[in-house]
């Protein structure tokens, strides 16, 4: 598929989503609108699929083929590999223009094309001349010509090594037995990454992020006060040990769940892992200066709904045929299963593994509607309430 640039790739993202005439808008001006930058946990990755199975991967395919087809045409992805969903959060619809410039496996900083590897923007101005631009660039061409009111951004995880630390941990169990087991989050090339110096490290690389985000919307003709920077934080995608509902010995937790990882390493990751990765955000939006912020707390925005939890299962665990049918996103889980080396098969992709799939977006959409609040942007903590409203959300509340 030929490449389109990141420039045309948000304007043409914009046409598909019906915004109005780029002549007719601008700061401050026409038809409202809100942005999302970050990566794969606000891009809309794994948002093909509503709940998982064992069974035939068509009964949880809630947008097929086309799920990431983002660019103008709606043939293929603008940035191949970013993992844009047509479920992504950002789409909160009700008259409010919508763009989606996050990339799943972005960092702050931008990583440009390598031997084997997409191009991935980060939160910069990168610019190669070749029409590939960081998100701070791309959000400032969007902005020139739209009414920007609000900015989502979720950005952190991968400057910690997100998918390295999820990779090691699965292998650790995989690797080891239950009477020794080998825990992931003590190994050096995980803790590493969680020292007092890198995280402060990180922290200030996400304030630096923040501040081109600023800087971007500056050059774009805004005032400081004139938008409102909604800082989101992660969403523990797994319970805690206690919480999972196969046990850790023998294979099933992986081989029938899709959550192999230690109780132990599970209790980490979500008092240690997930915590410094938000507490990145929170603290970075306070070093950067910025006097516009929200934020937007999503680490319990799963809760209950978590991979492998103890209070909702697989389809055919639940009895349910399909994700249409009625109820299944109560009792369905809203995490993408881990699915290995040996146990992937398409049209599933191994990247989309641990995070929040089609109702988990469709729940963060409906969290970022209220935080939007009809173009007074607010923040809070959101919490699912159960059922589903009129646009086939997760019920949430954000309070």
């Amino acid at each position: 598929m030929k490449r389109v640039t990141a420039a045309v790739a948000a304007l043409g993202l914009t046409a598909a989503l019906g915004a109005p005439a780029a002549h007719a808008d601008g700061p401050g001006v026409g038809t409202p609108a809100v942005v999302s930058v970050g990566d794969s946990a606000i891009s809309g990755e794994a948002g093909r699929w509503a709940g998982n199975t064992n069974d035939s991967s068509s009964k949880v395919d809630a947008l097929g083929a086309t799920a990431y087809a983002d660019n103008a045409s709606g043939t293929g992805e603008a940035i191949p590999g970013c993992l844009r969903s047509k479920a992504a959060e950002i789409h909160i619809g009700g008259g409010t223009a919508s763009a989606n410039l996050a990339c799943s496996g972005a960092r702050t900083y931008t990583q440009p094309f390598s031997s084997g590897n997409d191009f991935k923007p980060g939160l910069d101005f990168y610019d190669d001349g070749a029409g590939h631009i960081g998100q701070a660039k791309a959000l400032q061409a969007y902005a020139a010509s739209h009414n920007v009111k609000a900015v989502f951004v979720l950005i952190g995880a991968n400057n910690y090594g997100f998918a390295d630390i999820a990779q090691t941990c699965v292998e650790d169990w995989l690797l080891s037995p239950s009477w020794w087991p080998n825990y992931c989050n003590d190994d050096s090339s995980v803790s590493s990454r969680f020292t007092a110096a890198n995280q402060a490290a990180i922290t200030t690389q996400v304030a630096g992020a923040f501040q081109n985000l600023r800087q971007a919307m500056r050059n774009a003709g805004y005032g400081d006060t004139s938008w409102t920077l909604e800082v989101q934080t992660y969403a523990s995608p797994i319970p805690r040990g206690s919480q999972f509902r196969y046990g850790q010995s023998g294979y099933t937790r992986q081989t029938v769940g899709g959550c192999g990882i230690w109780n132990r390493d599970a209790d980490w990751a979500n008092d240690t892992a997930v915590k410094a990765m938000n507490n990145s955000s929170i603290n970075g939006a306070a070093q950067s200066g910025l006097v516009n912020t929200k934020l937007f707390d999503m680490s319990g925005a799963l809760t209950g709904h978590r991979l492998c939890e103890n209070t909702v299962g697989l389809l055919e665990e639940r009895g349910v045929p399909s994700w249409t049918a009625p109820g299944a996103a109560d009792v369905t889980e809203w995490v993408s299963q881990i699915r290995t080396a040996t146990t992937i098969f398409g049209p599933y992709q191994l990247q989309e593994d641990l995070h929040p799939s089609y109702w988990g977006q469709k729940a963060l959409r409906n969290c970022a509607r209220q935080a939007y609040n009809n173009g007074v942007p607010r923040g809070g903590a959101c919490h699912s309430t159960g059922g589903t409203n009129g646009l086939g959300e997760p019920n949430m509340l954000l309070g």
